[in-house]
């Protein structure tokens, strides 16, 4: 029986896959993908992410919303996060964190501070691992993370890793995982590099982050969970054992998170 790859972080409710959605996810399972994470981004997503799990048997959802809406954000939207999290192929709080990339201002970094704690307080409430987003924002986004785990939390994701090894050791020894997704094959990912050379296996999970970040050779063009046999085999040549392992062991990896 061949290894099955576990997709920990895919957006199909997202409008890029509106043309052949059904398609494309009907075609998952021959071509060796046999579950995937539907991670919510934006307050709109929530409901979208409920549909594709409860139409899609190896589909599962992470609950949450991306900093880019922490805008958005009501109380009214934090008791739907929460209520959507008790449903039983809810298997994340996520996609929460931090994204200063976009978001320059300090007010607009405090209020998503303010957003991101308020939804690791629902992933510790109702038992369920965290998926963080994290871009240009390392040093609060560790802080934050350090200060929830400490006080006990249900394990989680640092999605689409892209910072130093040094921040890397840093969650890996608080036993998180990072997500890593076609970034990995790219020629000038050479710290992204480092980092799946210096993390252990029984840490690291694959994902896609689709529809963004296709891996080469299809860079550029609209990524799904199809491609990533890539990462797989540029994981396996960056930690000198065969692909097959390691689909094998982020599978089990991303089982025992999330509980499945």
């Amino acid at each position: 029986m061949r290894e099955m790859i576990f997709e920990t972080h895919a957006h199909y409710d997202d409008e890029a896959f509106d043309p052949d959605r059904e398609t494309l996810l009907a075609s998952m399972e021959a071509n060796g993908i046999g579950a995937i994470v539907n991670a919510c981004a934006s307050v709109d997503g929530l409901e979208a992410t409920v549909e594709l799990m409860e139409k899609y048997p190896f589909v599962y959802g992470a609950i949450g919303v991306h900093p880019d809406d922490a805008d958005r954000v009501t109380e009214e939207t934090l008791q739907k996060i929460r209520l959507l999290s008790r449903h039983p192929k809810a298997v994340a709080i996520g996609e929460i964190g931090l994204d200063y990339y976009w978001h320059k201002e300090k007010e607009e970094h405090l209020l998503q501070q303010k957003m991101f704690r308020a939804q690791m307080e629902i992933a510790r409430e109702e038992r369920l691992p965290f998926m963080i987003h994290s871009r240009e924002a390392a040093e609060d986004t560790l802080n934050i993370v350090r200060e929830y785990v400490k006080n006990g939390m249900y394990g989680g994701i640092i999605h689409c890793f892209s910072y130093s090894k040094e921040i890397a050791r840093e969650y890996l020894n608080m036993g998180l995982y990072l997500g890593i997704g076609g970034v990995v094959t790219f020629k000038n990912a050479k710290k992204l590099k480092e980092v799946v050379q210096y993390a252990p296996l029984s840490q690291l999970v694959l994902e896609t982050d689709s529809p963004y970040l296709a891996p080469e050779p299809n860079r550029g063009k609209r990524n799904s969970s199809l491609n990533l046999p890539y990462v797989a085999a540029a994981i396996a040549q960056l930690k000198g054992i065969t692909s097959a392992e390691v689909i094998e062991v982020t599978e089990q990896n991303a089982r025992k998170l999330l509980k499945l």
